[in-house]
């Protein structure tokens, strides 16, 4: 299980998460949110980087110059993210995950081995900006196209990669409008069908645009641990240079060098996956927001080992969340098929998530502090700062009800 204690980076002065299996993060804009996710990203992607050189160098402890590469490339991995300006000088991040504790303070970097229990994942950050990806196309010209993020650049590359894993001319229903998804790789053309259109994503409405990428990409990756798996560039590089390593050393025999090789290979299977999104809801009518959800919990259920972390601005995120928790309880509670079949039709057993499972996390943007969402009866409360919002709408009508009255003495 990961843990992060952060202090004083960005708009945060002081927060203490623990991820779980869905971890969800709530507040204004401007309050964290998105940088803590993202720097739960970084940090998880630096350990599985410690992780792949401990294993190729086949040392017991983390190959010295691992450490003086990140601590001069700190900034670089935050750069991924756009989130280097963040850094202070008191800043101090406390990383623990299932292999590596990272312990960030005063510009230098340090880390020793917590676990051995480490499930190899793949971290993939969708970020908010996701529709742009939409529009492009393969070509020569997009493959050169860089975008001015890191993170969406590689976004696309897995959506690309994602495309080509459809079946070309397969129709792929989709949650949400009773609309389906039609792929045309030799034109490299994702279409939005409904009853009597067909048209590109490209001119889809902005909701598709959002979602198709989203659902395309965490409905691949949820696959990702049973097939074959692709290394991506860093991955690659890294994977050449250690076994190169390995079978140019003149102290190893054959045999040793096999075993290394090896030993270096199951280091490259993916076990997990570990999916970072940014406002899944983005565009998205409410009941469509309950469908996608419900779709995204399917996804991360597909292993025991998957988790992931939703930064989100829309109450009916945590209001399905917890429908999909009381269902997980009553899926529990009875062995009556009748009963589950009803439950069904409210929630699938395939999206239901245990309440231990869950942690819900309020961002506070006037303390720039954060804590976790109270429980009533085991469920996430309600009175949180969306729902909060709504009741102040609810508040203010009444007010204008009141005033309504005055309006009609006069």
């Amino acid at each position: 299980m990961r843990r992060i204690e952060i202090h004083n980076f960005g708009p945060i002065k002081e927060a203490n998460i623990t991820v779980k299996k869905v971890t969800v993060f709530i507040g204004n804009q401007g309050s964290g949110k998105s940088t803590a996710a993202k720097l739960i990203s970084t940090f998880a992607w630096i350990e599985k980087f410690l992780y792949r050189y401990r294993v190729g160098s086949a040392m017991p402890h983390i190959h010295p110059p691992t450490l003086n590469v990140i601590n001069n490339d700190f900034k670089k991995y935050l750069e991924y993210h756009r989130i280097e300006s963040y850094l202070k000088d008191d800043t101090e991040i406390i990383y623990s995950g299932d292999c590596f504790k990272i312990e960030y303070r005063y510009g230098v970097i340090g880390a020793s081995n917590n676990r051995d229990n480490y499930l190899l994942p793949k971290i993939t950050y969708f970020p908010a900006e996701r529709n742009f990806v939409s529009s492009i196309k393969k070509s020569k010209e997009s493959n050169g196209f860089k975008l001015w993020s890191q993170s969406l650049q590689e976004f696309k590359e897995i959506f690309q990669e994602a495309k080509e894993n459809l079946k070309s001319g397969s129709a792929i229903q989709l949650p949400i409008s009773g609309t389906s998804i039609e792929y045309n790789q030799l034109n490299d053309i994702l279409y939005v069908k409904g009853d009597d259109y067909k048209i590109p994503l490209s001119d889809s409405a902005s909701g598709f645009q959002s979602f198709v990428p989203m659902y395309v990409v965490a409905e691949y990756l949820s696959k990702i641990t049973e097939g074959e798996q692709k290394m991506d560039n860093s991955e690659r590089e890294m994977f050449i240079e250690q076994s190169t390593d390995i079978l140019n050393n003149p102290n190893y025999t054959k045999e040793q060098k096999n075993i290394l090789l090896s030993r270096l290979a199951s280091g490259i299977n993916i076990q997990s996956v570990f999916n970072i999104i940014e406002e899944p809801e983005q565009n998205l009518f409410p009941s469509s927001q309950r469908n996608m959800l419900f779709e995204l919990l399917k996804f991360n259920n597909a292993s025991a080992n998957n988790s992931m972390i939703i930064t989100t601005h829309s109450p009916y995120i945590i209001g399905n969340m917890i429908l999909a928790i009381k269902a997980a309880e009553l899926y529990h509670k009875t062995t009556d098929n009748d009963v589950k079949q009803k439950i069904a039709k409210i929630v699938s057993e395939s999206s239901a998530i245990n309440a231990d499972d869950v942690i819900i996390y309020e961002f506070d943007d006037k303390t720039h502090t954060i804590r976790e969402l109270e429980r009533q009866n085991g469920l996430p409360s309600d009175n949180d700062f969306l729902n909060n919002a709504l009741g102040d709408t609810n508040d203010l009508f009444c007010d204008l009800l009141e005033l309504e009255e005055q309006c009609s003495k006069k």
